[in-house]
């Protein structure tokens, strides 16, 4: 193929800066971008012979996993189009990487230094090990994307092996900062770092999740020798061919927390000034033997160009169907020791979703993260209020957001959706989870007493 234009497929369902900015890095080195998602994307078989639509020559896999309810949905998906051409990141590859405790595992096993962790199936068997992380641990699901699903936990209370319908696991916390808690970003691309930073955590956080709201600065140039070279072999070893290798520093050297294969280019970009995105696009376009102006892929990396793309399908004129959402909502929320049904109430003009702090302790939300200013009434300025992660559950789908806590039991319900949860829905004002029943016996159905 060498010497023609290279069909490059983007597989991915969303709209990413990230995705836009390899689809137009493969146009600006001269080969034809191609996106493939729900508008186009189609895979035929007639007369056993089998196409994909539209026609591509290799894939680059930008499926995100994490933050699906149906990962093996999306996995299965790559595979169908890993099978019948070439593609970065494979399925396997990212299956075993989006897991976090398949990736401390794996890694583990190959002698990277991980932190010390516990995945138990059974309540009794992770709490009875849990003394041995000392008094404060990590408490993480074991798939979870942008720091949601990530607590700093007292772990002289119990916890659960499940947060919601998700594996949870208990792993030990790597700090030697004592002003400020950073960790290392290195994004490799094949066998070359791209690019590093360090991540720091925001203030009142102790995660470093550029999405959070952490700050960064540019460490290509000054990376110690051994976190870059572990941060090579924990990408090869877990079959990548490229990601984010998220690194912190302990006392005894460098550990691997997490290798995400759909890591983000904004803040290696904002720290470094280097895109990965035509980096990517080179090889995959020389995976296939198509050429590529090494000169080009420099010069293009000096710009995130996240535009729309010329190849973006023309978008649906009709509306997508959002869920419907009643004004009072029967959930299921979760905390570090619980989880519980209870009564919410839809609030579309309260930015942030609120719980009770009864409830709040029974789920064990928390720790407390930081401090919020909530408006309230007349009070200028606003009310502190503590703020802590919870895991919401409505019919199918899950929601990790950061919800403040305050006294609601003189008012009729213990939760209150804010607009952090509601952007993905339709509010029925009519629709209400505790009149329901009363309705229902008024029309002559039996109840149970």
């Amino acid at each position: 193929m060498s010497g023609d234009a290279v069909r490059v497929g983007v597989l991915s369902l969303h709209n990413s800066k990230e995705t836009k900015a390899i689809c137009n890095a493969v146009e600006d080195l001269g080969h034809e971008p191609v996106w493939l998602r729900e508008e186009n994307a189609a895979i035929s078989v007639e007369d056993g012979v089998v196409e994909i639509e539209p026609a591509v020559d290799v894939i680059a896999n930008r499926l995100l996993v994490s933050n699906t309810d149906q990962p093996a949905e999306l996995l299965g998906l790559a595979a169908t189009f890993e099978r019948i051409r070439p593609m970065l990141n494979e399925p396997n590859a990212v299956l075993a990487s989006i897991h976090k405790f398949a990736t401390a595992a794996t890694l583990a096993d190959w002698n990277i230094r991980v932190p010390d962790a516990l995945l138990a199936l059974s309540n009794d068997r992770l709490n009875e090990d849990r003394e041995r992380f000392g008094d404060v641990g990590v408490y993480k699901t074991a798939i979870g994307t942008h720091g949601g699903g990530t607590w700093k936990v007292d772990l002289t209370e119990r916890v659960n092996p499940k947060v919601g319908n998700r594996q949870a696991f208990l792993q030990q916390l790597i700090d030697r900062d004592d002003e400020k808690h950073r960790d290392l970003r290195v994004y490799i691309v094949g066998d070359e770092i791209v690019g590093s930073m360090y991540r720091y955590a925001p203030e009142g956080d102790w995660r470093t999740n550029v999405a959070l709201g952490g700050a960064v600065e540019d460490a290509t140039d000054d990376m110690p020798e051994e976190a870059a070279e572990t941060a090579l072999y924990a990408a090869d070893v877990m079959g990548l061919d490229y990601a984010g290798v998220d690194l912190v520093e302990g006392y005894d050297g460098w550990y691997v927390l997490e290798v995400n294969p759909t890591a983000g280019f904004k803040g290696l970009y904002e720290a470094t000034g280097t895109s990965p995105a035509p980096h990517i696009a080179k090889l995959a376009i020389e995976s296939v033997d198509g050429e590529v102006d090494d000169a080009d892929v420099e010069r293009i990396a000096a710009t995130l160009d996240d535009s729309r793309p010329s190849c973006a399908p023309v978008p649906k004129t009709r509306p997508e169907e959002q869920p419907v959402i009643g004004y009072i909502e029967e959930v299921v929320v979760t905390g570090t020791s619980g989880s519980t049904q209870s009564l919410a109430k839809s609030d579309t003009g309260a930015t942030r979703t609120s719980i009770d702090t009864q409830l709040a302790a029974e789920i064990g939300a928390g720790p407390i993260k930081s401090m919020t200013r909530v408006k309230s009434g007349s009070v200028k300025g606003g009310k502190a209020r503590p703020v802590v992660d919870l895991v919401i559950g409505i019919g199918g789908n899950q929601h990790t957001v950061t919800a403040s806590v305050e006294d609601r039991g003189h008012m009729e319900y213990p939760l209150l959706l804010g607009r952090d949860i509601l952007t993905d829905y339709q509010v029925d004002v009519r629709k209400r989870a505790d009149v329901e029943e009363a309705e229902r016996g008024e029309a002559g159905e039996i109840l149970e007493e």
